[in-house]
């Protein structure tokens, strides 16, 4: 690397991809390691905004993160989704995952992605 900038970037990056895990990666993951991850849905919105889940995700929406982290396992993953690409709650929840001592990952894409993937829902 040849100066400050690549550093950064590198550094940047390197950060993102040990923060963040894409649908397809979660599920062999998931499949390598059962039992080792806890997907869950931080969205805030009523159900018949959200429609949908991810299979198996636990619903713990963000503004109600912080009162109910006893319900999450402290010696498993935790892998937290949002709406999309845009949406930061995932982020907000990793943060805050993360200054709590959990073991957080974001699942890149939210609902979207894995909806567009064609990976198991369930109804809300």
């Amino acid at each position: 690397m040849a100066n400050p900038k690549q550093y950064a970037q590198k550094d940047y990056l390197e950060a993102v991809l040990a923060s963040s895990i894409s649908p397809m990666d979660y599920m062999q993951a998931r499949s390598r390691q059962p039992g080792a991850y806890v997907l869950v849905d931080v969205r805030n919105a009523p159900p018949e905004k959200k429609q949908v889940k991810a299979s198996g995700a636990v619903e713990l929406p963000l503004q109600e993160l912080r009162g109910r982290l006893g319900e999450l396992p402290r010696d498993r993953t935790i892998v937290v989704y949002c709406w999309d690409v845009w949406c930061n709650m995932g982020k907000k929840a990793s943060l805050m995952l993360l200054e709590e001592g959990f073991d957080v990952m974001e699942l890149a894409g939210g609902i979207a992605a894995w909806r567009q993937l064609g990976l198991p829902t369930e109804n809300l």
